[in-house]
């Protein structure tokens, strides 16, 4: 599949300045449980980034829901693969904004990553059962869990 092509079912990959590599984002209002959080004092989605700055602008949030929407099509894993491995990048960061929607979501990134073997995939989530998936991810794909309130300790 050609780059462009594959662009246009997943929508653009976007380069977090603070980060090495391309990151792929979901509006963060469309979060299953940061959207909740989100509304909480003391929990690590009050405040979030992601809600705020230029994730506002209207052109990121269009990219952002084109992005979400695109997660249903047929060919989303062919072309999410095509379009990191034109990227030629060792890191890729999954919802630098947004996070996991679902099961099938979920399964879907872990084939996108069986398809970019050479790149090192991170998917930070508040979506606690995805825990019950961890041994189900390749290799390449480390699921880091963040726990819903500040200076809570890390789940163990």
């Amino acid at each position: 599949m050609k780059t462009q092509e594959a662009k246009q079912i997943t929508g653009s990959l976007s380069k977090p300045s603070k980060m090495p590599g391309h990151a792929y984002g979901l509006p963060a209002k469309e979060c299953k449980t940061g959207s909740k959080l989100a509304m909480k004092e003391g929990t690590t989605c009050s405040g979030c980034y992601a809600l705020k700055g230029c994730y506002v602008f209207k052109v990121v949030q269009e990219a952002q829901y084109k992005r979400l929407e695109a997660i249903r099509h047929p060919l989303w894993v062919r072309a999410m693969a095509a379009q990191i491995n034109s990227k030629k990048t060792k890191f890729f960061r999954w919802h630098d904004s947004g996070d996991v929607q679902s099961l099938k979501h979920l399964l879907k990134i872990f084939k996108v990553a069986r398809l970019t073997p050479e790149v090192a995939h991170w998917l930070p989530t508040r979506e606690a059962w995805t825990q019950a998936y961890q041994d189900r991810a390749p290799s390449n794909l480390v699921i880091r869990f963040s726990m819903p309130m500040v200076n809570q300790p890390a789940a163990g």
